[in-house]
């Protein structure tokens, strides 16, 4: 019993701080979405806020943007690096310097990321330098649809690397006399990847979508500083209309934009997590 009051005081400040810092502001935001006005003024007017969000063109082309950016970007930089990291396992030896440089662009400064994008897709940049050179039409890279997969292809160099990292130290963890009894019984490559590496996979592939998802919304910052305020439509993402909201002191906009990206990012880690359980008690 003492051990256990022991254990509830060193745990108390860090909940005591949880709740303070974390629970009773969202708390207030969850309110402020479902009512009007500030202070004793504010009135209670349940999903009339949520009704006209969904009725908001600037609200619905930043919550498409924000899917189809994830939509792509998270299903292709799983799948490339799981590639990678399945070769870099089989090469491990002559390509561990690798591992370090896939991680460099992970931890490049934003100025220095922005710089990299401005020097490559500005008007006057070497991409256009390039199609220049080749006789190709001139494109307006950053002020044009095109922008969408300039941010993709931004996204993915700079988080492929942390991914790889991840998904490799899973697959160090499973151990080789799994695939050595496999080589015995006459597997082939095909059936050991099947039936041996992503069943102890599924573990290492949600951390590395939980960071991929992480990574994505941090890739604001880039976007926000190519683009500013008001980029290009197709890159307007959830977090420029959420960071005009609070700009624009307009709170009631801004807490239905965060609950509702909170309740999407919470359905989608459940269910992603519901079914990492689901494949992990099927091996067991």
């Amino acid at each position: 019993m003492k051990r256990t009051w022991k254990g509830y005081l060193f745990a108390g400040p860090l909940l005591l701080g949880f709740l303070l810092f974390y629970v009773l502001p969202f708390g207030q935001v969850v309110w402020d979405s479902l009512s009007q006005g500030t202070g004793k003024s504010q009135l209670f007017v349940g999903l009339e806020n949520y009704s006209r969000m969904f009725q908001n063109d600037m609200f619905r082309m930043a919550f498409g943007n924000t899917l189809g950016f994830l939509g792509i970007g998270l299903p292709v930089i799983l799948l490339v690096s799981y590639g990678l990291a399945l070769f870099l396992k089989r090469q491990a030896r002559r390509f561990q310097l690798l591992r370090t440089v896939f991680l460099l662009p992970y931890v490049m400064p934003v100025a220095g990321t922005v710089l990299l994008v401005d020097l490559l897709f500005s008007r006057e940049g070497l991409v256009n330098q390039l199609f220049l050179t080749l006789g190709l039409p001139l494109a307006d890279w950053l002020q044009s649809p095109a922008a969408f997969w300039v941010m993709l292809i931004l996204y993915l160099w700079k988080s492929t690397g942390y991914a790889v990292v991840l998904l490799l130290a899973g697959l160090m963890a499973i151990p080789p006399d799994h695939y050595a009894v496999a080589q015995v019984e006459g597997a082939g490559r095909w059936q050991a990847f099947r039936y041996i590496t992503m069943p102890q996979m599924w573990y290492a592939l949600f951390i590395a979508f939980v960071f991929s998802l992480i990574n994505a919304f941090k890739c604001f910052r880039e976007i926000f500083l190519v683009g500013g305020e008001h980029p290009h439509p197709s890159v307007y993402m959830l977090q420029h209309f959420i960071n005009n909201s609070f700009e624009n002191l307009n709170y009631q906009r801004l807490s239905v934009a965060s609950v509702l990206l909170f309740l999407v990012l919470t359905l989608v880690l459940g269910v992603c997590a519901l079914w990492v359980l689901r494949k992990e008690a099927a091996r067991s």
